[in-house]
């Protein structure tokens, strides 16, 4: 039978994906975050995508958050934060928990529930526990939401520094001589934990660098260099964490790598080096995020080097089964042996980050390295894959 004659539908137009940027969050990381959210706000693609910024408070509060990109900076070296942006001092945004529903929802106390349509994906650029670590990834699988970056064993082994060595030693990639003291130790028997950080000295000599174990953005982080330094550098890292790590020094240059996922697999990014800041005893918060210490892009390694850093920073991508984007941190030895010292799966993304100006040196720019971010998420279901 002919349709000639029969009414013709109107097509429907295509809806553009909507993409949530949370950001904010519970950890010491929170201004970071908010400061990275403000990027990808400014560089996301309006004409391709809808956009719904999603701030989460210091307290845990998801908020409707202004979508101004500008609000969100460092001035006068302090960090923006949820509070400054949200909308209302009550109001809380929910996502939904089931995977058939992807609508969210926002209420107010008092007031009927506005529904802020559907989400296709969630990018979420937050930093350290509660978001980074795989707790937040494992909210959107229940709910069914594609997300940017690795799933949730990849994110909690990302986030923990212990696990995540111990993945890289299993899979042959050289690391660093560490310690770990756990928070029952500490509070058991504080003497017999200080002598396994002066013993471990013995070994491996001075200084040590005493951190948390599940933070980022070298916060909580101290360089000790005597017997002195030692409780108070465990107490600022308990501050942060209860489980602490105490790292043995690993002399050489800080070479820093970007891994990025394709449609035809993870790839790296030229390398970059991170020099001895001038003003600073090592690479701390102040000297990334305040003093902005710049990177030299790309790093001055031979061409075998670079292939070589680049190699393994495709392997720790895969060793720890990664998605997305990783930033992959080395130490190059005096004898030229490249040791790992961490992964990021959520990189610092501010514009004077490394993890984007690798790729821009690369030929892929801010924006587009968004978009490929977003596009990759997508590409993904959520559950086991």
């Amino acid at each position: 039978m002919s349709t000639e004659n029969l009414p013709q539908s109107a097509e429907q137009p295509s809806r553009k994906p909507r993409v949530a940027v949370v950001f904010g969050g519970r950890s010491s990381e929170h201004g970071i975050s908010v400061v990275t959210a403000g990027a990808v706000l400014k560089a996301i693609d309006r004409t391709k995508y809808d956009v719904l910024p999603i701030g989460i408070t210091r307290d845990g509060r998801w908020a409707l958050t202004a979508d101004e990109p500008e609000r969100m900076a460092i001035v006068d070296r302090t960090q923006p934060s949820v509070d400054q942006l949200a909308e209302s001092a009550e109001g809380g945004v929910v996502l939904p928990v089931d995977p058939a529903n992807r609508e969210v929802v926002y209420s107010e106390p008092g007031s009927v529930p506005k529904a802020l349509g559907e989400v296709d994906v969630v990018f979420p650029v937050l930093h350290g526990p509660y978001g980074e670590d795989g707790t937040l990834q494992g909210l959107l699988e229940l709910s069914g939401v594609p997300y940017v970056g690795s799933g949730v064993l990849a994110s909690a082994v990302g986030q923990d520094k212990e696990y995540m060595k111990r993945v890289f030693a299993s899979f042959g990639l050289k690391a660093g001589p560490y310690l770990v003291i756990r928070p029952r130790e500490w509070e058991r028997d504080e003497a017999a934990a200080r002598r396994k950080i002066v013993d471990f000295a013995g070994e491996h000599g001075w200084p040590l660098f005493v951190k948390p174990a599940r933070a980022g953005s070298s916060i909580g982080i101290t360089k000790v260099d005597d017997l002195s330094g030692i409780d108070e550098a465990v107490a600022e890292a308990r501050r942060h964490d209860p489980k602490i790590l105490v790292e043995a020094a690993v002399r050489g240059r800080e070479i820093e790598c970007g891994v990025l996922e394709f449609e035809d697999g993870p790839r790296a990014s030229v390398p970059a080096e991170i020099p001895p800041p001038q003003s600073h005893a090592y690479y701390d918060f102040e000297a990334k995020y305040i003093d902005s210490t710049p990177g030299i892009v790309p790093a001055p390694l031979t061409e075998e080097q670079t292939a070589e850093v680049r190699r393994l920073a495709v392997e720790a991508f895969e060793a720890a089964s990664c998605e997305g984007l990783v930033r992959a941190d080395f130490f190059l030895t005096e004898d030229g042996e490249f040791v790992i010292n961490e992964i990021n799966t959520m990189p610092g993304f501010t514009p004077i980050s490394m993890y984007p100006q690798m790729w821009q040196a690369s030929g892929v720019s801010y924006p587009e390295l968004v978009d490929r971010l977003v596009q990759a998420a997508l590409r993904r279901s959520t559950g086991l894959r």
